[in-house]
């Protein structure tokens, strides 16, 4: 037989569990409850833009867009901000609370137009980090020194924003740095001697689209990455030091410069070799015919510089037949098949 007191503790029951069923706060909830604050806080620190609606507080917050939770810790590991679209609605500058998430391994910022102003100095806090990633933005100012303090970064890419001033030395201090693309900026000054210093074999370089001067550190030549893209710069001199027959480089674009150095002394990588781009610059010589051997050359370009003498035949890279005039148009005095015979 059922005591009233019995029946009241049933009820009491039954009435906490439909507000549990009934409540949009569920106890399943994985999100770690300081990471959700600090999201919150960084939604507000940007105005709370309609890109970020669905991060509802009564929501799990591993659910949001652009947020990802490990499996087993439920700490926030990636915030990932990326748009499709030209209006998002979202303007401010990098939210400084994106320095209080201390599992991020990966932030990335990706065509937000509206994302002004620095780089946050809270972004040294994330010890985890692993890949940074602030690309078609109108973030402005320096490359600050501190990124340097990040030495878990595999991957930092700054491309396509208003950064401006020189390169921070303090970079080739990142002993994990896969990839390395400043590329599309505002910079200027020389590329740092100690670039030279990066743990070998060397992060994949791209600082093309700048305003960089002076001449190739020659400490660069100690490196030996897959990928070097310094174009469209004001660089000078002698660029030599990047190539070798042992180096395993697939793409080297160094187009659109001011450098100057004799071509026909160059050696280059037989089997990994893919893209070669030197058009408008000052380098003189002969094509030498040790690039024939390259085995898997698929772009070629040597236009707009000083070259002179036939160009090569034969061989396993085939430069006569692969590449069209285009690839050899406006040098001094160069000749032979695709441009006319030789006198």
């Amino acid at each position: 037989m059922r005591t009233k007191s019995g029946e009241s503790a049933v009820v009491l029951v039954l009435c906490c569990l439909s507000l549990l069923l009934l409540s949009p706060i569920a106890l399943s909830e994985k999100c770690n409850p300081q990471d959700k604050k600090v999201l919150l806080k960084f939604k507000k620190e940007l105005n709370n833009p309609y890109f970020l609606a669905s991060w509802d507080p009564h929501r799990d917050c591993c659910d949001w867009y652009c947020v990802e939770c490990d499996i087993k810790s439920h700490r926030i590991t990636a915030l990932v901000m990326k748009s499709s679209f030209p209006d998002t609605n979202l303007s401010g500058h990098i939210p400084p609370s994106v320095g209080d998430l201390p599992y991020l391994e990966n932030l990335e910022f990706h065509k937000l137009p509206g994302l002004t102003g620095p780089i946050q100095p809270t972004l040294t806090k994330l010890t985890k980090l692993k890949y940074l990633f602030i690309e078609y933005t109108n973030v402005s100012g320096p490359i600050p020194p501190f990124l340097a303090q990040l030495k878990n970064l595999q991957i930092l890419s700054l491309s396509t924003n208003n950064l401006s001033g020189s390169i921070p030395s303090s970079l080739s201090q990142l002993p994990n740095l896969e990839y390395i693309l400043l590329d599309r900026n505002k910079l200027t000054g020389p590329i740092p001697e100690s670039f030279g210093s990066f743990k070998k074999p060397g992060p994949n370089i791209d600082l093309s689209h700048n305003q960089l001067s002076g001449s190739i550190p020659a400490s660069l030549g100690q490196l030996d990455p897959e990928s070097i893209n310094l174009s469209r710069n004001k660089l000078e001199g002698d660029a030599s030091v990047l190539f070798g027959s042992k180096k395993r480089t697939r793409v080297l674009d160094l187009s659109r410069n001011l450098l100057s150095f004799d071509f026909s002394k160059i050696d280059f990588p037989k089997q990994s070799l893919v893209s070669l781009d030197v058009n408008h610059n000052k380098i003189y010589g002969k094509i030498p015919t040790t690039l024939t051997k390259v085995e898997n050359l698929q772009q070629f370009n040597v236009s707009y510089n000083r070259l002179c003498g036939e160009i090569p035949q034969g061989g396993t890279g085939r430069l006569q037949d692969r590449f069209d005039e285009y690839a050899y148009l406006h040098n001094k005095c160069l000749c032979g098949s695709p441009l006319p015979k030789c006198k």
